[in-house]
């Protein structure tokens, strides 16, 4: 069946909805809130673990040998890493991001008594006092403080508004979506990988698709500092879709436009089989594409094999200039990704050894060396092979 029509409205809309959650690692029950309801609304039953990651089910014609699609809600953040005499807050950062990027952005901390609003300010802020030691300070998270927008003067001023070491910090993310399509913001990474899988749900239930197999809609509350999708994959997922974002940047080819492919993570190859699927679904479909390899970066399939998953993994994105930082991509990355989870999800299961997590080497998966004489020989080894047993 081919891609179905994505409505872009909803995408976006509920992009801006995501936005406008705040959600660090470790401060993310308000969002798994929303994204539950979402599903709710799209018909399906939620499941959530102790901590909150979702697992939603959308039944196939089995469920074995399901399909599995993740992203993750978390974003990047800080902590108050201790209180200052001059009744500011020291900061560390929640997953890696730079402290460059930190500078001017305005957040909230929430504390015991709830949320403050503050700048995040390098120590040496105003030109007028330090002159060129502004220019000069170094980049660092220790060079950087947040200035509390309350009356907030020393270490117990902090105290009486209930500000302690170890509060969450959220960073504002200052959307905007243009008329022409770029949308610019920060934690698009991965909030728009979360709009594109409900979008793609949507797109799914208005029309009524039947697929082969169930559908994990899997969403992670932990991504950012590492663990992922650890804890949310069943046993009869035979394949898993990370989607997330690929940097563009001099040196890659991941691209703003259309569907980027990864072929590598910092933590090595993703699947043959799965990622040559990709390719071959955007190319039937016509949904423009381009493959990356990322050499700092890994996403919730790494997180899911190292916990343990015997699943073939593969990771789509959408291009983002400038991620982790104030990011940019355009809407069209994000509906090519949303046909391609559909056209994928009601695509034919070509390895059916995968519905069992173990089976013998008869229809095990095999790839090509260029001898193609020499592959047919063992094809017909294995057919007599399992014709005698």
């Amino acid at each position: 069946m081919p891609r179905l029509n994505i409505d872009s409205e909803y995408l976006a809309d509920t992009l801006d909805k995501l936005l406008h959650i705040p959600s660090p690692t470790g401060y993310t029950d308000n969002i798994v809130r929303f994204v539950s309801k979402q599903l709710i609304e799209l018909g399906l039953q939620v499941e959530l673990t102790r901590r909150g990651a979702i697992k939603a089910v959308r039944q196939g014609k089995r469920p074995e040998g399901a399909r599995a699609i993740v992203s993750h809600l978390d974003t990047l953040g800080a902590q108050v890493k201790f209180l200052k005499s001059n009744g500011r807050v020291s900061l560390v950062p929640i997953g890696h991001w730079s402290s460059r990027f930190a500078e001017g952005a305005r957040a909230t901390v929430f504390s015991s008594k709830g949320g403050y609003r503050g700048t995040i300010l390098p120590i040496k802020a105003s030109g007028h006092t330090f002159n060129e030691e502004i220019d000069t300070l170094p980049v660092a998270w220790e060079n950087v403080e947040m200035r509390i927008d309350a009356m907030s003067r020393n270490e117990e001023h902090l105290d009486r508004l209930g500000i302690e070491v170890g509060d969450i910090v959220a960073i504002d993310p200052q959307p905007e979506f243009l008329d022409n399509g770029y949308i610019v913001s920060r934690h698009l990474d991965n909030k728009a990988g979360v709009a594109v899988m409900l979008a793609s749900l949507k797109a799914m239930q208005d029309q009524q698709l039947k697929t082969p197999v169930d559908i994990h809609f899997l969403f992670s509350i932990a991504e950012e500092v590492g663990v992922g999708a650890a804890s949310i994959v069943s046993p009869n997922v035979a394949s898993m879709i990370a989607i997330d974002n690929g940097t563009t940047a001099p040196g890659q080819n991941s691209d703003e436009f259309g569907v980027t492919i990864a072929m590598a993570d910092q933590t090595g190859p993703f699947d043959y089989h799965l990622t040559k699927k990709m390719a071959e679904l955007c190319q039937k479909n016509d949904i423009r594409y381009q493959k990356d390899i990322f050499k700092y970066y890994r996403s919730d399939s790494a997180s899911a094999i190292e916990a343990g998953a015997d699943v073939r993994t593969c990771l789509i994105t959408f291009g983002i200039d400038a991620s982790h930082g104030y990011e940019r991509i355009h809407l069209h990355a994000l509906r090519s990704l949303a046909e391609l989870v559909t056209a994928y999800v009601s695509s034919t299961v070509k390895i059916k050894r995968d519905f069992e997590e173990h089976g013998e080497l008869n229809g095990f998966t095999r790839q090509s060396t260029g001898e193609a004489e020499q592959e047919l020989s063992v094809d017909v080894e294995e057919e007599e092979l399992g014709a005698q047993t």
